[in-house]
């Protein structure tokens, strides 16, 4: 039933509308299949997710033989007509369901999807992604992305908190503090998905996870913690954390046991502050106070984000943190 309401969710044009529109997204993905076109080039290819089907079409336009366009949202079947009226049906072909349930009746050389939610894992979309490699991907096939990190960085930001909080102390010469811990509930309960600048980041980011598309697994996915510890590079407020991702896009292993270097070559798609915007922003977890940090002043805690074990789609965060001498939870 979540899933079907998740799917259902991808089927209202809007939501591709805005990721089509994300031009960072969508030309670093045509730049990697591009880049990758002698992996692509007379191979077979399924698109994981493939929405309205234009990696789908950038692939077949790249000289793939084959390409296996699946989505389990209605949207395949707009999908389907873009590839007729692009007169591409004897190379693109549309599949309607899951990944976990579709037929795919050989093996494939790549497989490219984008996946990436908020905060990189929400909505647990890599899962569909690993499932697709076990099933079909040849021994040194090529995944795009091929890696992901997710990185956290404590940040200030009075500007925001003083439009959630600070104008309910005088408004129209009315003081209404007394709304002041609703509103803090209200405006910080949930991490808050906008749009900040490297201006608003106190430190060097943290590594939260680093994924290898080739290598991880549906449990790895499942729980993730990690412990922290970030010095200030400045006095300022600090309101909260920040979190943010890259994708590579990195050629295919041929050794699994070859450690992979970063090669200079490779494509990153960045969300972090300081590159060019796109539709997945920064998340932001708010504190419900700011803790006042001096100039070198240590910032630790642990981070754990696990899958709803009511809906795998939805993202569990635990953070403890700490500064000052003093400990919190949220």
């Amino acid at each position: 039933e979540f899933d079907m309401a998740y799917f259902q969710s991808y089927s209202h044009v809007g939501i591709h509308e805005e990721m089509i529109k994300d031009h960072v997204r969508t030309e670093t993905y045509r730049a990697a299949i591009l880049q990758h076109q002698n992996h692509i080039a007379g191979k077979v290819v399924v698109d994981v997710g493939c929405g309205t089907g234009i990696l789908s079409i950038f692939c077949a336009l790249a000289g793939a033989k084959r390409v296996y366009a699946v989505d389990a949202s209605e949207i395949a079947v707009q999908a389907n007509e873009v590839v007729k009226a692009n007169n591409l049906s004897d190379k693109v072909i549309v599949l309607l369901g899951r990944v976990e349930d579709v037929d795919i009746d050989e093996e494939v050389d790549v497989i490219i999807s984008e996946w990436m939610g908020y905060m990189l894992l929400y909505e647990s979309m890599l899962s569909s992604v690993i499932t697709a490699r076990d099933r079909w991907l040849k021994p040194g096939g090529l995944i795009l992305p091929s890696h992901a990190t997710l990185y956290m960085a404590p940040v200030t930001h009075s500007e925001r908190y003083s439009d959630s909080i600070d104008f309910w102390k005088n408004v129209y010469g009315i003081d209404m503090s007394a709304m002041l811990p609703l509103a803090k509930q209200c405006a910080f309960e949930e991490p808050c998905v906008e749009t900040i600048t490297g201006e608003n980041v106190l430190t060097w980011p943290f590594v939260v996870k680093h994924v290898d598309c080739y290598t991880v697994t549906v449990e790895e996915l499942e729980s993730i913690t990690a412990k922290y510890k970030f010095m200030s590079m400045m006095q300022a407020p600090l309101h909260g954390f920040a979190f943010w991702f890259d994708v590579e896009f990195s050629g295919p292993i041929l050794n699994q046991r070859k450690k992979r270097t970063k090669s200079d070559e490779a494509l990153i798609l960045s969300t972090a502050p300081e590159d060019a915007p796109t539709h997945w922003q920064q998340t932001l977890l708010y504190f419900y106070d700011p803790i006042e940090v001096t100039q070198d002043q240590i910032i630790d805690g642990s981070i754990t984000l696990s899958q709803s074990k009511e809906n795998a789609r939805f993202l569990n965060i635990h953070l403890e943190y700490a500064s000052g001498g003093r400990s919190f939870v949220k």
